[in-house]
């Protein structure tokens, strides 16, 4: 069970890794002038967050090697590209929320103080826009622990996976028990890491 959750952190914490700073890529790339990239990534948010996520694994790992350029995953990195793909696309999108949320009026306000847009973006919008995303980042976070049982369907031995084994196995429900207190601790300290984080944030967006 214990390499089970080890497999379940893994895909967390890689996960959570790359999604972030592609959400925020995608983001970015929405807000360009050029319509063929915003009506792409228009697109991709759309299939990604209106397909089940369960699908998604399934596609990546069953279907991508049957399409050119055949590309094969093992059983860990499809999910792997599947759950980064997906998260991607709702960090993108919470992103786009809390840029939204910035009045308009402070990127006027560096222009006259004489930041170009790239100074702007470094030390007022992005600051502004993460502390105004950290709560929706960190409830996706959270939920991110408890997707990480659907990648039992391709084989991946996480804790759901070891869990059903070990039912079958010795004709008992006390895996499931054991997954579940497992699942729960992780997100208990995760929502405690989560929650510190969002008060330092906080703390510093006073300071400054």
């Amino acid at each position: 069970m214990l390499d089970g959750a080890k497999i379940t952190v893994l895909i967390f914490v890689v996960v959570i890794t790359v999604s972030i700073p592609l959400g925020f890529i995608v983001t970015l790339l929405g807000k360009t002038p050029y319509k063929p990239v915003t009506w792409l990534i228009n697109i991709y948010i759309t299939v990604m967050r209106g397909t089940p996520l369960i699908l998604q694994i399934f596609f990546v790992y069953f279907v991508v090697p049957h399409i050119p350029p055949y590309i094969t995953f093992d059983r860990i990195n499809a999910a792997l590209v599947a759950f980064i793909l997906n998260y991607a696309a709702y960090f993108a999108e919470i992103f786009r929320g809390g840029l939204l949320a910035i009045d308009k009026g402070q990127s006027e306000a560096a222009k006259v103080l004489g930041l170009n847009k790239l100074q702007t973006y470094i030390h007022i919008i992005i600051p502004q826009m993460i502390r105004v995303s950290l709560p929706s980042l960190s409830n996706e976070a959270i939920t991110l622990v408890k997707d990480t049982s659907l990648v039992y369907v391709i084989g991946v031995a996480e804790i759901s996976y070891v869990a059903k084994t070990a039912v079958s196995k010795h004709v008992s429900i006390m895996p499931f028990v054991m997954a579940g207190i497992l699942y729960l601790l992780l997100i208990l300290i995760l929502t405690v890491v989560l929650r510190l984080i969002e008060k330092k944030f906080r703390y510093t967006s006073k300071s400054l």
